[in-house]
Parts: C-alpha cells; sequence; structure tokens
C-alpha cells in the first residue's frame, strides 16, 4: 500500500513577525492534505524582549551568541509566545496542531557547539540520525500535526538555541523511512540570480550550480547554509522546494533541488 508523504514546512521569521503575513500563511498550511509537520523561525519578538530587559544583543561573524540570559529569552518567546500563538490559529482553522520544543518527547537531540574557534554560548547542532522519529510519527499518525520551535536539548538537562532551518532539515531526513517532502518557505520567490529581479528564479538547483554560484558569491549570507541543508536533504531522498511563503500551495513555484 502506498504511504502518503508527509510534507514538513519551515516558515521563516519575517512572516512570523507579520500577523497578516502568518494569518494568510497559517491558512493555505492548514488547508496542506496529508500528514505535516510544520517549523517555525523566532523572528525579532527576542529581540525586542531582550532590549526591554537590557539584555544585550552579542553578535559574531552575523550570528546571535546565545548566552545564559539570552537562552531564557528566546526559550520564552520562541517555545512560548510564538509557537503557542501558531498552535492557536491553526487549532481555529481547524487544524489538530501540537507545539513542541525538540526537548519535548526527545524529539530533537542537539549537541552544544564547541566554544572553539567562536563560542557561540549555548547553541545547538543536530544530528539527523538522533531524531526521535518514532515519537513525531506517533503524533502524525494519531491525526495531529506537530509544530516545532527550534529549541532543542542536549539530553542532559540544557536547553539549546539551534538553527530553524537545520531543524526543518533534520526532521525531514528523520522521516526518511516514508516518502517525505520539505519546503522552506521565506520572502523571497526562490533561489535568484539577482534578488532584484523578482524573475531571475533558478527553477533547479544543482550541488554543481550552487558551488559555481557561492564561489561566484551570487549566493551568499544566509541561503549558503539553507541551500546546504536543502541539498543534504535531497541527497538522502527527500523531495526539496524553496519558494515564497504565498506560493506554499503552488508547488511549481520556487527553486527545487535535485541531485
Amino acid at each position: 500500500m502506498e504511504q502518503t508523504p508527509i510534507s514538513v514546512v519551515k516558515i521563516g521569521g519575517n512572516v512570523v513577525d507579520n500577523p497578516e503575513a502568518l494569518r494568510a500563511f497559517l491558512a493555505d498550511f492548514a488547508a496542506m492534505k496529508g500528514p505535516k509537520v510544520l517549523i517555525h523561525g523566532g523572528g525579532k519578538e527576542a529581540t525586542r524582549l531582550s532590549k526591554a530587559l537590557d539584555i544585550p544583543t552579542v553578535m559574531v561573524e552575523g550570528r546571535r551568541v546565545t548566552s545564559l540570559e539570552t537562552l531564557h529569552v528566546v526559550t520564552m518567546v520562541y517555545a512560548g509566545l510564538i509557537n503557542k500563538r501558531i498552535v492557536s490559529l491553526l487549532q481555529s482553522l481547524g487544524c489538530d496542531a501540537v507545539g513542541l520544543s525538540g526537548a519535548d518527547g526527545n524529539a530533537i537531540p542537539a549537541t552544544r557547539r564547541p566554544p572553539q574557534p567562536v563560542d557561540f554560548g549555548y547553541v545547538g547542532d543536530i544530528d539527523h540520525e538522533r531524531i526521535n522519529s518514532q515519537f513525531i510519527l506517533s503524533l502524525i499518525d494519531s491525526g495531529r500535526v506537530p509544530v516545532f520551535c527550534a529549541i532543542c536539548h542536549d539530553t542532559h538537562g540544557t536547553l539549546l538555541n539551534c538553527n530553524a532551518d537545520s531543524v526543518a532539515a533534520s526532521v525531514a531526513r528523520g522521516l526518511v523511512s516514508r516518502p517525505v517532502s520539505l519546503t522552506f518557505c521565506f520572502k523571497m520567490p526562490g533561489v535568484m540570480t539577482d534578488v532584484e529581479r523578482p524573475d531571475s528564479v533558478i527553477p533547479v538547483m544543482t550541488p554543481a550550480l550552487f558551488d559555481t554560484m557561492r564561489a561566484n558569491g551570487s549566493v551568499a549570507k544566509g541561503m549558503v547554509p539553507k541551500l546546504q541543508n536543502a541539498i543534504r536533504c535531497a541527497q538522502a531522498g527527500v523531495d526539496v522546494r524553496i519558494c515564497d511563503a504565498k506560493a506554499l500551495l503552488t508547488p511549481d513555484s520556487g527553486t527545487r533541488i535535485a541531485i
């Protein structure tokens, strides 16, 4: 008997920060047929709360350093306010969502990143082979929709702030015992040769093309780890697409990863 593919969807902080865009996206997500999982980013809410609490934001090479105080804030915001806001909205749309962190059900164990060469504090890296797929599948098979934030744990009592793209990619790879797709939704219509030109979307991205674009600088900054995650997933058998959050229900839009 053919199994229905599981749709893993990751939504970025730019949509989380915009109430109207978030409602529109969640309406589309709720309308998706079949089993599904949502992973969400954090947006700017944690930065605003940190500022209000007079907790300094420290950045190294463009990435946030998660001090213990910052970890407390991002856990409150990501696993608390934002996660439950999304779950509440999905429930109002008839989608039986369950809000989770990676610590719940030991779903997403992580390892604290080594302090060398740069100490990013309480930041975790995820090994897809440690994903508790049995727990996640038990929720899916019961008709529920897991909604994960990017707060995970080290299995020894310490919470860790992880990259939401990496969480999504690891969850998708952890579920490959069944057919699975992964859609990265963000503010662009896909991977583009020129971000100023909406018509410059690359319909198909390959590892060779990624290496070329990275070498010539046409892919840089946050798109590099996103594409690295996407390519690793595709190599593991996941059907991967990168698209505008508004195009979730338009399967031919955006950029697909081909191996």
